[in-house]
């Protein structure tokens, strides 16, 4: 008898993140995880050839069924250059159907902004997220430009530029050695800096395109979690944050009944494409490794690539090795977290440990917090005009137990 396997037909992607100048940098942050060139981006800047700019993105405003989503991320995408991004607004807008939302952000180093940037971000509705590790005592320490100085003070002019023209943006900062204790500090500096948006990433110690390196880290789960435990204290304040703090925010999603946004906490991987500045396509952008690569987008077309076998290899990581994390507590807030702080090396072979590097932090925060973000939940869904399930219900926020027995208790 003959059997066929018949693969998931996907259709093209809504979104997808573009490495927009690949590795190429102004910046030598010695915590890169995915830049090598120190900050010296040589004379010529690698940017995506105009074919496969148009060729990508007519295919994806063809496909976009109302809306469409863009990241432009580097290195530094904004060393592409202003004429090139000109380009991509004018491409989604000859090639966008009628009534289609265009969405599209750039993460950059901030230190190339000025008032041409800034004006261009605003009339096009980009959201800028900015990459900074706080005070400049702080900051300078690590993100560094090719002659060894910190770039703080450049960095915070172009925060200025994208205030003058009131463009949104949000700040990244990483959480490394220098500033994992430094909770109050960084808070502090959020409030002076009036910054209403942030997110907070762990330093890795790792590469994006060495998949089989061991997942190794700059702070431990204990560090990072006491710094947790402090800035929810600090972003809480008396029950009505002022913030918006990316962990806390999906942690809230999750009690009042909404999928995080967040991919470390979603229940499995998104489905986002992640382009290289050559065409090359892969699932993450923590994979960008030739085993999970699913072809080219020179060569293939955004579906085919959303069809490619390596998404089963990408997406099975999810669930392998996480049946002792299915028992926990706070399983229906974190999900395991993300399988490539899992990773670790058995002998000559890779392999998934059972919990996430940072399963402790997060433990540390949910016991330390719950109760009060239970609260804050409650408060926030009454103001939404969305009622809780009934007491023998099932709980909202996705524990399994009846609400009596959960939030509702």
């Amino acid at each position: 008898m003959n059997t066929c396997t018949t693969m998931i037909t996907r259709e093209v992607p809504r979104s997808i993140m573009w490495k927009t100048v690949s590795e190429d940098c102004n910046l030598a942050c010695d915590y890169c995880y995915y830049s090598t060139c120190a900050g010296k981006p040589g004379k010529t800047i690698r940017t995506i050839e105009d074919d496969l700019l148009d060729r990508v993105v007519k295919q994806m405003m063809q496909g976009s069924k109302g809306a469409v989503s863009f990241a432009w991320q580097g290195g530094e995408p904004l060393l592409a250059g202003k004429e090139f991004f000109h380009k991509v607004v004018s491409l989604q807008a000859h090639y966008a159907q009628p009534r289609t939302t265009i969405s599209n952000s750039v993460q950059t180093n901030g230190t190339l902004i000025d008032a041409e940037w800034a004006a261009f971000f605003k009339t096009y509705s980009f959201l800028v997220g900015v990459s900074v590790d706080g005070p400049e005592s702080i900051h300078d320490k690590r993100r560094k430009t090719g002659s060894g100085a910190g770039s703080y003070k450049q960095v915070m002019r172009g925060i200025d530029a994208l205030r003058k023209e009131q463009v949104s943006f949000n700040i990244l900062m990483v959480i490394h050695e220098d500033n994992v204790r430094e909770a109050s500090a960084l808070m502090q500096w959020l409030k002076d800096q009036q910054i209403t948006f942030a997110q907070f990433i762990p330093c890795m110690d790792f590469r994006s395109q060495d998949v089989e390196a061991s997942g190794t880290y700059r702070i431990s789960p204990e560090e990072y979690g006491h710094f947790l435990c402090k800035m929810f204290d600090l972003w809480l304040e008396d029950g009505e944050p002022q913030m918006s703090i990316r962990i806390f925010d999906n942690w809230l999603q999750t009690l009042i009944g909404d999928e995080p946004e967040m991919c470390t906490f979603r229940q499995s991987c998104p489905k986002m494409l992640i382009l290289e500045q050559n065409g090359d396509a892969y699932p993450c952008d923590f994979y960008i490794h030739d085993q999970y690569k699913l072809g080219s987008a020179k060569e293939a077309s955004l579906q085919q690539l959303m069809e490619a076998p390596q998404w089963e290899l990408f997406e099975e990581q999810q669930e392998q090795g996480t049946d002792s994390c299915k028992t926990c507590s706070y399983w229906q807030y974190c999900h395991g977290g993300c399988p490539r702080n899992r990773m670790t090396r058995t002998g000559p072979q890779e392999s998934l440990q059972e919990t996430d590097y940072f399963c402790q932090s997060y433990r540390m925060l949910y016991a330390y917090g719950e109760d009060r973000m239970r609260q804050l939940a409650k408060r926030v869904m009454q103001r939404i005009g969305r009622s809780y399930p009934g007491r023998n219900e099932r709980c909202i926020c996705g524990s399994g137990k009846k609400t009596k027995q959960c939030c509702g208790s």
